[in-house]
């Protein structure tokens, strides 16, 4: 399993709706009022979209607070990730995370260097200053997926001054942010250092809950995006994607319900599962929890959660974690209830059933 979302695969080994916590969407559903902008803005399909994204590019850098002449867009967050790798020389990455990074990397024959996180998930600034070197590009995830913690601020800003100091590039991808507590924002931390030798990606895939539109986009420099512009397909933005985000990023009390529901329920959850015994809980700044069982592999849960309804995210593909990790997203009550009701289940089965 290298990506969660996976619902066509095991839709028929359940009599019933899967409901999908292998992948990090908000159970909000997408923005009200979308899907008649788009029914509305149907005959746009009978003709090429802007190749430029002039007027998406503008509500990006309205809605991110940052010149339009900073954006870049592409097909996901996945096709800006590839994007931006084709530019440098070597991806360098901490893991566990995001396997796109090293597959994205290794596509492009590029040199990979990765680098564990420390044992409990946080990057160690020796380490980046012993690996990075001059035309490499260090990945990292904010917050990191699987783990779900975001970098310490000072921590970042520390990173970012190696990253000049060695000549290299920074891409954060922080297709989770929206999902996380209101601390920093890096796109206006990095404004004043016009986004030289750094880019944020965004996107609206999770946030937005439109994994099917495919639409990411990232801050970088003017000279960046530039570079990054050379390397992009052409229309790589269709017309559904593109009248979307003309759309959502106006979407302010959406917006703000989002954020403050995942809140709510990221306590509720991680409180309830706190009191799971079999299990170990990692901290969580986003939408989405790390656990690790001291009882079951993660193929018997699996597919005890499958039998009932559940699609859950086993963990052993992330470089770094073994057979006994699994990830749940963070979903509504009802069905949050229902994984915390299972959990409780397990702890009455017995430990040789995995």
């Amino acid at each position: 399993m290298n990506h969660g979302g996976d619902i066509t695969t095991y839709r028929d080994l359940y009599d019933g709706e899967l409901v999908d916590f292998s992948s990090n969407i908000n159970p909000l559903g997408p923005p009200e009022g979308l899907y008649d902008e788009l029914k509305n803005n149907f005959n746009s399909l009978t003709i090429y979209p802007d190749i430029q994204y002039r007027t998406l590019k503008s509500n990006i850098g309205k809605y991110l607070n940052c010149d339009c002449s900073n954006i870049v867009v592409g097909n996901g967050a996945v096709e800006v990730i590839n994007n931006f790798i084709q530019l440098f020389d070597r991806v360098v990455t901490f893991v566990p995370c995001f396997s796109e990074y090293e597959k994205r990397g290794k596509v492009l024959k590029k040199e990979i260097c990765k680098i564990p996180l420390s044992p409990d998930f946080t990057i160690d600034i020796d380490s980046v200053k012993r690996n990075l070197k001059k035309g490499d590009i260090l990945i990292l995830g904010n917050p990191n997926n699987p783990t779900g913690l975001r970098i310490e601020e000072d921590k970042l800003k520390l990173i970012y001054d190696i990253v000049n100091l060695k000549e290299s590039f920074l891409l954060l991808d922080e297709a989770f942010f929206e999902f996380c507590p209101k601390d920093y924002d890096s796109i206006k931390m990095f404004k004043d250092k016009d986004y030289d030798r750094i880019a944020i990606i965004r996107a609206a895939t999770k946030f937005f809950a439109l994994p099917g539109i495919r639409l990411g986009y990232a801050c970088t420099s003017n000279k960046m995006a530039r570079e990054y512009e050379k390397v992009e397909l052409p229309w790589s933005i269709n017309s559904l994607a593109d009248c979307s985000g003309r759309y959502i990023f106006g979407c302010e009390e959406y917006i703000e319900k989002s954020k403050n529901y995942i809140q709510g329920e990221r306590q509720y959850m991680t409180k309830a599962l706190m009191k799971i015994k079999f299990i170990n809980l990692y901290p969580t700044q986003s939408n989405y929890i790390l656990i690790k069982s001291r009882k079951f592999n993660e193929n018997f849960l699996f597919y005890y959660f499958l039998k009932r309804g559940i699609l859950i995210r086993k963990c052993s593909s992330f470089d770094g974690l073994d057979d006994k990790h699994i990830r749940l997203a963070i979903k509504n009550r009802k069905n949050n209830e229902r994984v915390i009701k299972i959990f409780k289940e397990l702890e009455n089965v017995e430990e040789n059933m995995s």
